[in-house]
């Protein structure tokens, strides 16, 4: 160490001794001041940052993330900023460069002095509960999003115009049904503008209520495209082409997920009108004819519900051999043979061989168990997936490592392989869901913030708001076949349910699956109307490690769906009085 250099290290910090460093903030040559945060400390209690106590520049860090430290441990070694007779003159700006930077563009202060605490790349729903969470534990805080509206994918193009549409469609349908018990009406005419006004009118209530929360925050917003430039800056390009910079102390990546396009399609055919993907599905500028939907998942048999009721004569072709992979085929039987009714067909184990324009639509060429000559539809929804936005970010310029499918890997605190940066929802891994991004967007602004939290979820709710819908949550049978988990099952039909029966729906069925040995609850699915609703009370029960006695003691409302949860617990119990099931 030269005379001129000085040793900084680890003040008192109380009893605290060995604490591990989470995030070393500074490098070799960064310029720091009094109280700029130097490293990041983590007990069992909370974090702290450990301030410098001089001015100066860096010379050489002492630490690296993961050492363990306590008070008087060397953290690095700072020499003295010259004086102002001592500094050299700056060369004059060239005038090329000058006028090459766009106008209005931040710069980093650098050497741990930020623009922001925390930004948030992405404002949906992980990415605003994340930036509203964090300005509400005091952090200054900026949301980045690429489209004018707050919300992302989830309330603007997805979860939320879907279920607007898929509530029109449930009308439809029962009042359809209801001839049978007597009822009705008139000639039944369909709006596509006016049902589409309606659901961004539903869209733009919320997208405006999140800007307001916001606002109220303090919470800065930014839009524009938004890439990494360095560790602690990312770069905006605004749709104006003009650019900014925003320095971060730590970033929490929410950047969501993108369809993924039909594989062998045209490039001629990639942007046809008649060839749609969820998003344009929902924007309902008509009702197709024939429709043929690829992609027997959520979001596919979810789009075939709403055409469905519609009007469309529907078709659905579905790779596997089974609709909605991974939920229990004793659950889905009841959706697939109702849809097997309606649509013009559901084909398992087929693909889409080739698809080429024709005169007013689309012809289409199937491949799969049974040969089938092409056939032309008005319009073909293709439904077969999302991708990770990992890759569209320049995360690499930050550290940030990117598996090969776009997720970006993080541990339970949602913090990626670079301790200051965090991911979050889609792009952080399955399950591609909101409600999970929205509690991993809480914990990732808490740790920030020094708190204890960590994203312990037991189980994660799966809802398809098809009809009828489809729910689960917890171990499915399937998963315990797999892993060779040894399960029992209570059923609970909803043939003997009199909310069931009043709503002129009998064909749904609540599964719960017990431990035989402790008869605590590992999973549950249900299908039938609403039966989304019921999987809270399940997650809440594998949660708190509710057993079978549980669950059926527990008092439920009649007459409700709710009920079948209960009434489950009991056929598995044998204490079931709704139904006449042989002692075991």
């Amino acid at each position: 160490m030269t005379a001129e250099e000085r040793e900084i290290r680890v003040p008192d910090i109380g009893d605290f001794r060995d604490v591990e460093i989470i995030e070393v903030l500074v490098g070799p040559g960064a310029r720091i001041e009094p109280e700029t945060p130097l490293i990041t400390l983590e007990s069992d209690k909370a974090s702290m940052d450990i301030p410098s106590p001089a001015a100066g520049v860096v010379s050489r860090v002492l630490v690296k993330t993961g050492d363990k430290v306590s008070e008087g441990t060397p953290i690095l070694t700072v020499r003295a900023e010259p004086t102002a007779a001592e500094q050299p003159a700056e060369p004059p700006p060239d005038p090329a460069v000058a006028a090459a930077e766009p106008a209005g563009a931040s710069r980093s202060t650098g050497g741990g002095q930020h623009d922001f605490e925390v930004l948030v790349l992405g404002a949906g729903p992980g990415g605003y509960t994340a930036a509203f969470r964090a300005a509400d534990l005091g952090k200054k805080t900026v949301l980045v999003e690429r489209y004018p509206q707050l919300g992302g994918v989830c309330l603007n193009v997805g979860c939320i115009p879907s279920k607007a549409l898929l509530h029109v469609a449930r009308v439809l349908t029962e009042v359809e049904e209801l001839e049978a018990a007597g009822i009705k009406f008139g000639q039944r005419g369909i709006e596509p503008a006016k049902i589409r006004a309606w659901t961004e009118k539903i869209v733009g209530k919320l997208t405006g209520g999140l800007r307001q929360l916001a606002g109220k925050r303090g919470v800065e917003l930014a839009q524009g495209v938004g890439r990494f430039a360095d560790p602690h800056t990312l770069a905006l390009l605004r749709e104006d082409g003009t650019q900014e910079t925003f320095s971060f102390a730590h970033a929490v990546i929410a950047a969501g997920s993108r369809t993924v396009p039909l594989p062998g399609l045209p490039d001629a055919l990639a942007q046809h009108p008649r060839l749609l993907d969820s998003t344009s599905a929902l924007r309902l500028k008509e009702v197709p004819k024939r429709l043929l939907v690829v992609g027997g998942g959520i979001v596919g048999l979810e789009m075939a519900t709403v055409y469905d009721a519609l009007g469309s004569r529907v078709t659905v072709v579905e790779l596997t051999g089974g609709l909605l992979a991974g939920c229990d085929p004793d659950v889905v039987r009841p959706l697939q043979r109702r849809i097997e009714k309606r649509y013009e067909a559901v084909l398992l184990n087929t693909r889409v061989a080739a698809v080429k324009e024709v005169s007013g639509g689309l012809e289409v060429q199937l491949a799969g168990e049974h040969p089938a000559k092409a056939e032309r539809f008005d319009a073909v929804l293709v439904a077969t997936g999302r991708r990770p936005n990992g890759d569209l970010l320049d995360a690499e310029r930050a550290g940030v490592q990117i598996d090969e499918r776009g997720y970006i890997p993080v541990d339970n605190r949602q913090r990626t392989n670079v301790a200051h940066v965090y991911a979050i929802g889609d792009v952080a891994g399955p399950p591609l869901l909101a409600h999970k991004a929205t509690h991993e967007g809480k914990v990732a602004a808490e740790v920030i913030a020094g708190l204890k939290s960590g994203f312990d979820a037991r189980v994660i709710p799966s809802v398809a708001y098809t009809d009828p819908e489809i729910a689960w949550v917890g171990l499915t049978e399937i998963e315990a076949k797999r892993r060779q988990i040894d399960v029992r099952k209570g059923v609970f039909p909803w043939a003997a349910n009199g909310r069931s029966l009043t709503l002129g729906r009998d064909e749904g069925l609540t599964q719960l699956l017990f431990d035989p040995q402790t008869d605590r609850l590992l999973g549950m699915a249900a299908v039938g109307p609403n039966a989304g609703d019921l999987a809270s009370e399940a997650a809440l029960a594998i949660e708190m490690g509710s057993d079978a006695e549980d669950i059926g003691l527990t008092v439920h409302p009649h007459p409700t769906l709710s009920e079948t949860v209960a009434m489950a617990a009991e056929v598995y119990s044998g204490t079931v009085t709704d139904l006449y099931v042989p002692r075991r």
